[in-house]
């Protein structure tokens, strides 16, 4: 096998999901060239064990020991491969950390994902997820990516069609999941893109850094509006172990939506223009009793301060977690008759 290539064996995945569980993977392997990976893939499948890509652990959730090969997406870069007078299209390497990236793209100008700033994980795992905030969702300014079939052993070109992207959903995630290891994203970006600032907090903490901060009227200002926000209701998963949301907000049709609204008039909601409309999973969450819930018997909990983040307050297992979400569904089910569908991956 290539010498770059070294895999370890039973080894930790603490620090390698932002839980922070405790759980080893039979093999790991870091993959920073995907050449290396592809002309190793006919060594690595003699073993017979499944592939499991991860990026930056962020929106997974491990509730046993990994039996396979867990294949660490390092793979870096970051350039422009098209500019034209008023867009530019650029190619990312799949292991390049989000944040790092929409912080590149604000410094030059290029728009269309500030309002995805400070969300965790790598650039491959983006698509996967269908990465959304505060009105902006990836797969508006995506333009294609590169996979390696792990089946295979082909690399392989996916359109926006092709990737099936739906709200936190693509392809990637449900109906090929663990098939797929993304080295490169292409993105097309804005170099005097529109700000889109529909979220009532968004655009209020960017009036307030306008008029009171001096700040121009820009992404910038913006990236940095969502970065305090975000800072402000979510906690470090350095210090709390946890994966952001870890639920979807669940969609509502016309129909359901009137009678919901009817008997919670006081619910909030955001229309999504196509008659349907969205209500908040952590507000039902939170009227359900559980915001800041610790449990009693683990160090499982929710946040105190964002009903919608489960949090790890030590040495939770992934299976208490797990138990958590699905008291938490269970609750709102029977309180709201509304289903919380998971966000995160569960392994």
């Amino acid at each position: 096998m290539e010498q770059s290539l070294q895999i370890l064996s039973d080894v930790s995945i603490k620090g390698y999901n932002t839980f922070g569980v405790a759980a080893s993977a039979q093999h790991l392997l870091e993959v920073s060239d995907e050449i290396v990976l592809l002309n190793s893939l006919y060594e690595l499948r003699s073993f017979k064990l499944p592939f499991l890509p991860i990026g930056g652990g962020s929106n997974l959730l491990i509730t046993n020991d990994l039996e396979g090969i867990v294949l660490l997406n390092r793979i870096k870069g970051i350039r422009c491969i098209e500019e034209r007078h008023s867009e530019v299209i650029i190619e990312v390497g799949g292991g390049v950390i989000w944040h790092d990236l929409v912080n590149y793209c604000v410094e030059r100008n290029w728009g269309g994902i500030e309002n995805l700033a400070l969300i965790p994980g790598t650039v491959g795992a983006a698509p996967i997820q269908n990465i959304g905030a505060y009105g902006v969702e990836l797969e508006q300014v995506f333009e294609e990516l590169t996979a390696i079939d792990l089946e295979t052993g082909e690399l392989c070109r996916f359109s926006h069609e092709d990737c099936q992207f739906g709200y936190r959903n693509s392809v990637f995630k449900y109906e090929q999941p663990k098939r797929f290891f993304i080295v490169r994203v292409r993105l097309r970006l804005l170099k005097n893109a529109p700000l889109r600032l529909s979220y009532g907090r968004l655009r209020e903490t960017v009036e307030r850094m306008v008029r009171e901060e001096n700040c121009s009227l820009n992404i910038a200002t913006v990236s940095e509006a969502v970065c305090r926000i975000r800072r402000s209701k979510l906690p470090d998963p350095s210090v709390l172990g946890n994966s952001g949301s870890f639920f979807k907000n669940p969609v509502l049709d016309a129909k359901d939506f009137e009678a919901f609204s009817k008997q919670h008039a006081n619910a909030p909601f955001y229309a999504l223009g196509d008659g349907s409309y969205k209500v908040p999973a952590a507000w039902l969450i939170e009227q359900a009793g559980f915001k800041g819930y610790r449990s009693t018997e683990s160090d499982a909990g929710v946040y105190e301060q964002h009903a919608l983040i489960l949090v790890n307050h030590g040495n939770a297992s992934g299976n208490e977690l797990l138990t958590l979400s699905k008291r938490l569904q269970a609750t709102v089910r029977e309180k709201f008759g509304i289903t919380i569908a998971p966000e995160v991956t569960i392994w």
